[in-house]
Parts: structure tokens; C-alpha cells; sequence
């Protein structure tokens, strides 16, 4: 998978790119990070890529020019195929993880970092494909933005993290051969000691028993969710038991449902 990152701030990449899944994934081959820089494209001697708005107020816009011309000169690398083009921006649809497996089955982004007060709307309406947004948040550029969609995009792209069962388990992951994802936050994890500072791991965690371990682990996922997510238990498909457990939970709001231990 191969994203084009057009940047007024490509060193923004650097260590971001030389550690961790990002580094990972190019020195394996299945991801590759191109980084442009947009006043690469501009064609005055200050190579100006920000101009006022029109109508006043305060700040500066992106201009639209060296933008089109950043991204026709990479659409004009292959013309024979479609080059989807995603503008970061705080007016996109919200970056969930469906979107990001939507956008792992592309061969092939463009990522628009803005700055300023904003990029021209000419830009959105006709060179974008998509506008995505991480949050409800300002930040200053689209940069993190940028980083974001690319690491929650290439750790879904098969053979990057190696262990695939650990993709399945993450919260929101969709484990293999379902039909849903599983939608929930992820269960407690431990590890040792068993006990710090007085605080012991859940004995059924050191017991052995692989369907109690299981058992325990979906009920925490759930009461996890009820509590920090409820909105996304209408998303998930519940089992007998699964509701029996949530409706204890519900019977019992004023302490926690230790379960099993």
C-alpha cells in the first residue's frame, strides 16, 4: 500500500517514521510513505502556498493551485487508475476503524495536509474523494492527522503485526470470518507480578482453565464497554449469556460486578 503525504512540513515524518509500525511495515514491503512537499509545487520565488481569505477575517487559507497541481502530477504517475484523494480536515467524516479497514483494501492514498485557518473550498469540492476527520478537535495542521489514518490503516494490512490474532482481539477488531466486528472495548490485561503493591491479578487469570479465562475475559470486555461505551453495546451481537450479564450490571450500578474473580 503506498500513501503520497503532501506536506508543507514533510521533516514533521521524520521520527515518526523511523520507529515503530510505520518503520515496520515500509522495511517489510508492505507499505511505502512518499512525502511531498507542496511548495515543491508552487511558482513564485517566495513559493508562497497561503494567501488572505476573501471576505476578511484573520488567518490564512491554502491556496488552491499548488494543491491541484501537487496531486495531478502524482494522479499523472499511473492516469490509467483512480487515485483516491483524502483531505484531512475537522469537516470529514469521523476516522473509525471500519474506515480505516475501508481504507487498507486501497492500493494506493493521497493525504492533504492543511494549515492555517484552512484550504481553499474548491479544493474539497472538486480534487478530494474524502474528507476525514480524527476527532472533535482543532489542532494546527494535518500532519497528525496524517500519521493517525496511516497507522490505524497499515497495522490492518495482512502480515504487518505478525501475530494476527492480536489485531482480532484489539478493541473495535473484527475477528476472522465474522460477519460483525465484535465492537466492544478491550478486556484488563496483566502481566507480572502477580501481585504489586498489594494489588493482585484476578485469580481466574493464574488458574488455567482456558474457558473461564474466556468467559471472564468477554464479561469484562462487556462491563468495560457498559460503562466507558454503552453506546456502542447496540452495534454488538449478544449472546443469552451476554445479556444476562448485562442486565446484572444494570441491576447492580452502584458497585462493580467482579464476575469471576
Amino acid at each position: 500500500m503506498t500513501f503520497d503525504v503532501v506536506t508543507i512540513f514533510p521533516e514533521f515524518f521524520g521520527s515518526i517514521l523511523e520507529h515503530g509500525l510505520l518503520k515496520r511495515a515500509m522495511a517489510s514491503g508492505h507499505a511505502s510513505i512518499r512525502l511531498h512537499d507542496l511548495r515543491d509545487f508552487t511558482d513564485d520565488r517566495h513559493r508562497t502556498v497561503d494567501d488572505r481569505p476573501f471576505g476578511g477575517g484573520p488567518g490564512m487559507v491554502f491556496k488552491a493551485e499548488p494543491i491541484f497541481r501537487a496531486v495531478e502530477a502524482l494522479r499523472g504517475e499511473a492516469p490509467e487508475k483512480t487515485l483516491p484523494v483524502i483531505l484531512l480536515s475537522p469537516q470529514g467524516r469521523l476516522l473509525t476503524q471500519a474506515v480505516a479497514e475501508e481504507l487498507s483494501h486501497t492500493a494506493r492514498l493521497v493525504l492533504i495536509c492543511g494549515r492555517y485557518e484552512g484550504v481553499d473550498e474548491r479544493v474539497a469540492e472538486n480534487l478530494a474523494t474524502d474528507e476525514i476527520s480524527i476527532g472533535d478537535f482543532v489542532l494546527s495542521g494535518g500532519e497528525l492527522p496524517a500519521a493517525v489514518v496511516m497507522e490505524a490503516t497499515i497495522r490492518l494490512l495482512p502480515g504487518v503485526l505478525g501475530n494476527e490474532e492480536s489485531r482480532e482481539q484489539d478493541s473495535f477488531g473484527f475477528p476472522a470470518g465474522a460477519e460483525v466486528r465484535h465492537g466492544l472495548l478491550d478486556c484488563p490485561h496483566y502481566t507480572r507480578p502477580a501481585e504489586f503493591r498489594d494489588w493482585k491479578v484476578p485469580d481466574v487469570l493464574l488458574s488455567g482453565n482456558h474457558e473461564q479465562i474466556r468467559q471472564w475475559r468477554r464479561r469484562r470486555a462487556l462491563e468495560k464497554t457498559w460503562r466507558r461505551r454503552p453506546d456502542l453495546l447496540a452495534q454488538v451481537p449478544l449472546s443469552e449469556e451476554d445479556s444476562r450479564w448485562l442486565e446484572s450490571l444494570n441491576n447492580a450500578k452502584s458497585e462493580p460486578v467482579t464476575g469471576l474473580g
